[in-house]
């Protein structure tokens, strides 16, 4: 019976496969997530799939206008012309329908739209890969095909809506929440993230608090997580740069240490931050960050000279010797 079923599953994905040569599209089967913050304006966009670098395919985000995914057999264009069209002024069900009927391969595209209003709508067409459905809820939508459980949605939508945090807190544990169920029934491969912020400048790259993709890895979800905690140490280690151009001092070490907090495997992060104290004459804040790190990475004690001439750290050979002698 099982080698029955696997070979009737084997023939239906050769038969799609077909399709998609036929319809000229990609055949990303997968499962996604689409959203709106209202506390924050955030949006945002997360997906998995068993297929290369689903984040150049699927996920499309513009700050302060709305968020797709496009995927099954992917028409692409339904990314940048779904924001096209929520730019102008449409809602998301406008915006989705009109892209539908436009489209006259739509009984095989699966996609999920939310605009910066919180209006939201998906659509699965009905040649989708079984187990394929969606569910739309309040400022996000959740779709899977080819999923090994047709309850992968709910649980998608349970742990989006139970989970506490930012939003790229809770577009992850809706992934998980759907790999736990089953996930994509041919395994894992590739995942992507981006979640933009609700102030925007209208400079895309400015815009965008995350932007990860994993493009092969056989933990894709696991190794998202990791990228976002990497992320976040950053953003505190900039921010902390920040505040020592305006001599905030207190705050820059305070955004130093939640950087460390985030990537203590990292030895260069600290590096920096006491390279931050001492161009600013904080060398005895400075000497321990040093120690430590040269304690870890010998290497970035020949490192410390250098950056005299990029302007760094102040042409002073007392501080350089002092920093490069320090245990």
């Amino acid at each position: 019976m099982k080698k029955l079923t696997i070979a009737i599953t084997l023939l239906f994905l050769l038969q799609n496969f077909a399709i998609a040569q036929e319809y000229q599209s990609i055949p990303v089967s997968t499962y996604s997530i689409v959203a709106y913050d209202e506390d924050t304006g955030q949006l945002g966009v997360a997906v998995q799939s068993h297929w290369f670098s689903v984040g150049s395919l699927v996920p499309w985000v513009k700050a302060g206008v709305g968020a797709v995914a496009t995927q099954s057999f992917v028409k692409v264009e339904y990314g940048p012309n779904g924001l096209k069209l929520m730019g102008k002024g449409f809602s998301a069900e406008d915006a989705l329908k009109l892209l539908v009927e436009d489209d006259e391969n739509s009984v095989v595209r699966q996609v999920g739209m939310v605009d910066a209003n919180g209006n939201a709508d998906a659509f699965t067409g009905d040649n989708c890969i079984q187990y394929a459905g969606h569910i739309v809820g309040k400022g996000y939508t959740v779709q899977a095909n080819l999923m090994a459980s047709a309850t992968v949605p709910t649980a998608m939508v349970m742990a989006y809506e139970t989970t506490k945090g930012e939003l790229v807190d809770k577009l992850m544990a809706a992934l998980e929440a759907a790999q736990k169920e089953g996930g994509d029934i041919r395994g894992k491969q590739s995942a992507a993230i981006v979640v933009t912020t609700g102030e925007p400048t209208g400079i895309d790259w400015k815009d965008k608090l995350f932007d990860l993709r994993i493009e092969d890895h056989p933990e894709p979800i696991k190794e998202m997580k990791r990228l976002i905690r990497v992320s976040r140490a950053y953003q505190h280690a900039n921010a902390g740069d920040l505040y020592i151009e305006t001599g905030e001092i207190d705050k820059a070490l305070s955004e130093y240490n939640l950087a460390a907090e985030y990537y203590p495997e990292n030895p260069e992060l600290p590096f920096w931050t006491a390279v931050s104290l001492a161009s600013v004459n904080k060398v005895e804040e400075a000497l321990p960050i040093f120690a430590e790190v040269f304690n870890k990475a010998p290497d970035l004690r020949d490192l410390v000279p250098r950056l005299i001439p990029a302007g760094l750290l102040p042409n002073d050979e007392e501080l350089i010797k002092k920093i490069q002698n320090i245990k």
